[in-house]
């Protein structure tokens, strides 16, 4: 495979693989890192490349072993996750700080989720991966990967309404 061939399959989704990254690993070097090291290994066997279905599956789950391996590590021990990919510059300013709050709270309700449901809830809802997809990453099945989804979305969603109610019910 020549490097033309190999950055026409990689150049599309890298940018995914970098999110993600940078969604797991909170810092724009760390998740910049993680990301040449992924694209480095993608190189590395780019001959393999031909008997994978889905190259930029195969890529996602390497991004999210990767960072996994990279948060356990001890140099690793004060990442966190964090979500920050939403901007809107044509909204009233009121309406602007409405929603930058209402994003702060979403971010920190995912914060608190359990692992699994923040990675699909990023593969899903901001990655926008089909389901299938997100199951081959994940290594789960569908069904699973729906339920896991719809108990995150659940919980973001009755604590987001818990918020703005001021816990008034």
């Amino acid at each position: 495979m020549t490097q033309g061939e190999f950055l026409n399959i990689v150049l599309p989704f890298k940018d995914k693989v970098f999110r993600l990254a940078k969604r797991l690993l909170v810092s724009t070097e760390e998740a910049e890192d993680a990301t040449q090291e992924v694209l480095l290994k993608l190189w590395n066997n780019k001959e393999k490349m031909k008997d994978y279905k889905n190259v930029e599956a195969f890529s996602m789950t390497m991004t999210k072993n990767f960072c996994f391996d990279k948060l356990k590590s001890k140099q690793a021990q004060n990442l966190k996750l964090v979500h920050s990919n939403y901007q809107d510059s044509n909204t009233a300013l009121q309406k602007q700080v409405e929603l930058n709050d209402s994003v702060h709270w979403v971010s920190r309700i995912i914060e608190g989720l359990p692992e699994q449901q923040k990675l699909i809830i990023q593969l899903r809802d901001i990655e926008e991966y089909e389901l299938d997809e997100i199951a081959q990453m994940l290594e789960m099945n569908n069904t699973a990967v729906r339920v896991a989804l719809s108990r995150a979305r659940k919980t973001i969603r009755e604590k987001l309404t818990n918020t703005h109610n001021y816990g008034i019910k």
